[in-house]
């Protein structure tokens, strides 16, 4: 574990820093579209259209953290299922998937907590309550199916584009619109979770667990469905790298790539120097 630390520490920050900050999005546009004395919610009477708007925001929040330079780093996982999803596939290590989910854990809570300090009540009492996932009026079981199948849909998506030569460019778009979606069709149902550790950085400092088991088995059990499934139909080396987005100007700790060293201008012809 020492060797992995050492060497990939940059990596798990980046984790905990990208499901910190997509936390705080959530809590902003919630509290900004759901508080009740918000000028944006007295503007948009349509409960629809204001959950709509939030999917918005927070589908364009998951496509700027899994484009910027460290999303590209780390391959912008976010969430425990995506990375047991990779590693069930063989394509991350066990440590770094392990370090990987404790970062993911801690960064989602530091960013609610973060978001609670800077809110206070707004944010933490209902309606926003927390940006809580439980189960809606359908109950549990809905709420699982539902959880279980989004999963599966998002973990297939990513794998089926990010193998793809011709498609992989468009993984992180792909990834952010069905989280859109997810939120604006979904989210009465189970709250959208399809993330472990986004469901557990909100249950913790509130402590209401209302459900809970839902965010840690059905996510987890349909990515790792969607892993099964996707190997069974094109093979496990067809399954490329652990990142989202494999950008040539980073490292990779999955795959070990190393982005081509820049020469150095004293090392570069004279020619090359005027020019």
């Amino acid at each position: 574990m020492g060797g992995a630390l050492r060497r990939h520490w940059p990596e798990y920050l980046i984790e905990a820093w990208a499901l910190g900050t997509f936390m705080v999005s959530a809590a902003v546009f919630t509290t900004l579209f759901e508080f009740p004395r918000s000028p944006l919610h007295s503007a948009i009477a349509d409960a629809n259209l204001r959950r709509a708007l939030i999917g918005i925001a927070m589908g364009l929040t998951a496509i700027g953290l899994i484009t910027s330079p460290w999303g590209r780093r780390s391959g912008a996982h976010m969430n425990p299922a995506v990375t047991l999803a990779f590693w069930r596939l063989g394509k991350v290590e066990g440590i770094d998937a392990l370090l990987y989910v404790v970062a993911q854990c801690v960064g989602g809570t530091v960013g609610v907590l973060v978001a609670a300090a800077l809110l206070h009540g707004a944010f933490t009492a209902v309606p926003v309550n927390w940006v809580l996932t439980v189960p809606g009026t359908h109950g549990a079981g809905v709420a699982a199916t539902a959880e279980l199948c989004m999963s599966a849909l998002m973990m297939w998506t990513v794998l089926w584009l990010s193998s793809s030569q011709r498609y992989a460019a468009a993984t992180a778009y792909a990834a952010g619109t069905l989280v859109a979606i997810f939120i604006a069709v979904e989210a009465p149902l189970s709250g959208m979770s399809i993330n472990p550790a986004r469901s557990l950085a909100s249950a913790l400092p509130s402590g209401i667990w209302t459900g809970f088991w839902i965010y840690l088995v059905a996510p987890v059990s349909g990515m790792q469905l969607a892993a099964v499934g996707f190997r069974l139909w094109r093979g496990r080396r067809n399954v490329t790298c652990a990142k989202l987005l494999h950008a040539t100007d980073q490292r990779c700790i999955h795959c070990g790539y190393q982005p081509p060293a820049q020469p150095s201008p004293d090392n570069l012809p004279s020619g090359e120097l005027q020019s």
